[in-house]
């Protein structure tokens, strides 16, 4: 008779049911029924990091404990963002200037480390007595860097009370462009240049930030500048580079972020995705949110500046002005930290930017007030420092041949094997103790799905606290309860996106199958894929660039707990409870995304007998060295290249391995 699904999942008694039939023209959605776990799994992690960490703050009563909280948080934030090359000359040039009435514009290039040309516009006071107060502006996310209309703004409306003003053009936008037409100028030039930064152990903020700090040394050796008056304002990603500016470099005496700080947790709540450049590295297993890196320029005068349709969630920013007025009140200047929350959408709007130079001219003394004056927006070539508009045509190395040369350079400091190179491995991924195999329950029995069985049970297993994963078992006849403990060897297959879809059209699994009878045969989805791929961060953004793939692999980052490494604790937590059900020959495989966890986990496992990778990478390494590739960042390992490469892993496995059609860094 036919069979209505919706019975299934309704709870029909499975021994009423007769053996089903699958249409050879029905065809299914792949399974996932665990959309949110990884979400949740995070925000539980974020939430418990920031108890931890407002514990401590709370807990600060004294001038003295504000002194050391402060002291603290610098060092940590170093932690973070090392290590920084030497300062090198800057070689900076002026390769022209517009004239403007009470003003000029200097077209200026510097070099903020041998071979990287930065572009930068220099606003300066004519017609009036120096030295003036001096701030870097830096820019936000746009194509044209400097030149877009908000930022010329704020430096004319700066440059016209008298204050001298650096902006300059970010990695990736106006006239620095890495990539030339083959990517999309600001976003995907961070994420792609900043997620392969990972892998031999660099930071694509410390990168954008050390730009920063070269032109606060270049504006120091400006002769119109006043050392005693040197401010860092920015909007958007130009916010995020003067939070993280202000924890790093202690010659600023003022600070004015707009439309960024918030909190690293609402951030995640919100599912609002960031760039490569706006995670730190171990920041939240650190103790550190935005707010710290403010707090580390404390007691100078900071002003927080928001705005109420932003999607940088404002109650987050008026939270962390609390706990800053309390850190500032310790150290008696509670009056040096303020905010300011404009009634639009994200912008640096007039509204914010009057705040802002009311801010720096109550503690200059420059100039009255917080008007802004009249503006003329000057076109793209009038402010272009460059003659070819891109510093790549005057002899710039992009970003990508600097990390090609550091992946170069660490191949001779890689010599483990044996042991050495399972801890190493062990500790890059950061894997959680085992105590125990995990914790199972047993999913209703739904209909048939065109399997290479006709029967299959599904287990869901608890890894660790938050995290459930499903495991598919294939079967030649009904199965309701735990897997039979029969001894038989076992098949595990680590899934690429999906086990439900695999198993119904992937030919490794036909071939697996087919090749071990004898075997009880298992499919895994291990976290963030398949039954658990997440559905946030917008419409089905998983794939996407920006999307909650990426999200949750940059969040692990910040935790110190790389996704990948998760995921092979999945993949060792299933090993464990297929051991504990007498299947203790294993023979692992992998397909695609799955091939990283597989090989990983295969490293530590007596059980494995042998390891089928279908689909994997060739090698870190080539993805170091190339210039554009197109594996995910939750397939990364950090800092791997010093210590390993996949090479090595698939070596140490000997005649166990066997690999079917490996991929370089395009797939």
């Amino acid at each position: 008779m036919p069979i209505d699904r919706r019975m299934f999942l309704a709870g029909l008694s499975a021994p009423a049911l007769a053996p089903l039939q699958l249409s050879a023209q029905q065809s299914f959605e792949p399974l996932n029924r665990f959309p949110r776990m990884v979400q949740e799994w995070f925000v539980d992690q974020l939430r418990e990091a920031q108890r931890r960490r407002l514990e401590r703050f709370d807990a600060l009563r004294t001038r003295a404990d504000a002194e050391a909280y402060v002291a603290d948080v610098r060092a940590r934030i170093r932690e973070c963002f090392a290590p920084f090359p030497s300062k090198t000359p800057l070689n900076a040039r002026v390769l022209g200037a517009v004239e403007r009435e009470g003003y000029k514009i200097e077209k200026v290039v510097f070099e903020s480390r041998p071979g990287m040309l930065v572009s930068a516009n220099f606003y300066l006071p004519v017609g009036r007595p120096g030295p003036f107060p001096g701030v870097v502006g830096t820019c936000g996310h746009s194509s044209n860097g400097k030149a877009i209309d908000a930022y010329q703004s704020f430096c004319q409306g700066l440059v016209k009370q008298g204050y001298a003003v650096l902006i300059f053009d970010p990695l990736g936008q106006g006239e620095r462009v890495q990539y030339g037409d083959r990517v999309p100028v600001g976003v995907q030039e961070h994420l792609l240049a900043g997620n392969q930064q990972f892998l031999i152990g660099e930071f694509f903020g410390s990168w954008r930030a050390w730009d920063g700090i070269r032109a606060l040394d270049y504006l120091l050796t400006r002769p119109e500048v006043d050392p005693r008056h040197v401010g860092v304002t920015g909007n958007s990603g130009g916010g995020t580079e003067t939070t993280w500016l202000a924890g790093l470099d202690s010659r600023w005496t003022m600070a004015a972020p707009s439309c960024f700080v918030t909190e690293f947790r609402r951030n995640l709540e919100n599912e609002l995705p960031a760039d490569t450049e706006q995670c730190p590295p171990r920041a939240i297993a650190l103790g550190l949110d935005h707010e710290d890196f403010l707090a580390a320029l404390a007691p100078k005068p900071v002003i927080l500046l928001g705005k109420e349709r932003d999607y940088f969630d404002a109650r987050g920013l008026e939270e962390a002005l609390n706990r800053l007025k309390k850190l500032w009140r310790l150290l008696g200047a509670e009056e040096r930290v303020s905010l300011f929350i404009g009634p639009t959408y994200h912008g640096y709007s007039q509204e914010n930017r009057e705040a802002m130079y009311g801010w720096f001219n109550r503690w200059t003394g420059v100039a009255e007030g917080h008007a802004e004056p009249p503006l003329t927006i000057e076109t793209d070539a009038s402010l272009q420092a460059t003659a070819s508009g891109q510093v790549a045509k005057e002899g710039s190395k992009p970003i990508f041949a600097f990390t090609a040369e550091t992946a170069r350079a660490q191949v001779g400091g890689r010599r483990l094997a044996g042991p050495p190179l399972t801890e190493a491995l062990r500790d890059a991924l950061k894997l959680p103790e085992r105590e125990h195999p995990p914790y199972a329950r047993i999913l209703r029995n739904i209909a048939p799905r065109g399997y290479p069985k006709e029967f299959f049970a599904q287990y869901v297993l608890e890894t660790e606290p938050g995290i459930e994963i499903v495991l598919t078992r294939l079967s030649d006849e009904r199965l309701l309860s735990r897997p039979p403990q029969d001894g038989s060897p076992a098949v595990l297959y680590v899934s690429h996106h999906s086990a439900d879809e695999e198993l119904r059209s992937e030919a490794l699994v036909r071939e697996l199958a087919e090749a071990h009878p004898e075997a009880a045969f298992y499919a895994l989805d291990v976290r963030g894929v398949g039954e658990s791929r997440p559905n946030t961060c917008g419409e089905d953004s998983f794939l996407e660039p920006y999307g909650s793939d990426y999200f949750y692999a940059i969040h692990a980052l910040m935790l110190d707990r790389p996704y990948v490494g998760g995921k092979t604790h999945d993949v060792r937590a299933t090993l464990d409870w297929l051991g504990r059900y007498g299947h203790h020959e294993v023979r692992l495989a992998g397909l695609g995304w799955g091939t990283f966890p597989a090989l990983f986990a295969a490293q530590f496992s007596p059980r494995v007998s042998t390891v089928t990778l279908k689909g994997a990478l060739t090698s870190y390494q080539d993805v170091a060295e190339a210039e554009l590739y197109d594996w995910p960042l939750s397939c990364f390992v950090p800092d791997v290249l010093r210590r390993f490469d996949l090479p090595d892993l698939r070596a140490a496995l000997g005649d166990r391995l066997r690999v079917i059609d490996l991929k370089g860094a395009r797939g």
